[in-house]
């Protein structure tokens, strides 16, 4: 059974696909998961993608969440840094 990521706080899906955005620009020149897919050689068809292999979903969706995954914690990182900056 997958895996089904649900976002604790709602109101932060805009700013997280936002990120999502950001990140795929960055680390592939687009922002589009079927020309990700193609450039990795995986057949990502609009609609119905249920004869994917599991690896293949995972190679585009792992490097996306991991992407997303180091951005947050440089940024809460930052943020630590900044408020012990404050502190003092």
């Amino acid at each position: 059974m997958g895996r089904r990521n649900k976002i604790l706080v709602p109101e932060a899906r805009e700013g997280l696909d936002q990120m999502k955005e950001k990140l795929l620009n960055e680390r592939y020149g687009t922002n589009d998961k079927y020309e990700m897919a193609k450039e990795q050689g995986i057949p990502l068809s609009e609609g119905y993608n249920g004869e994917i292999k599991a690896k293949d979903a995972g190679r585009m969706g792992g490097a996306i969440g991991g992407s997303m995954v180091r951005e947050l914690v440089k940024m809460a990182e930052q943020q630590l840094g900044q408020n012990k900056e404050q502190h003092k």
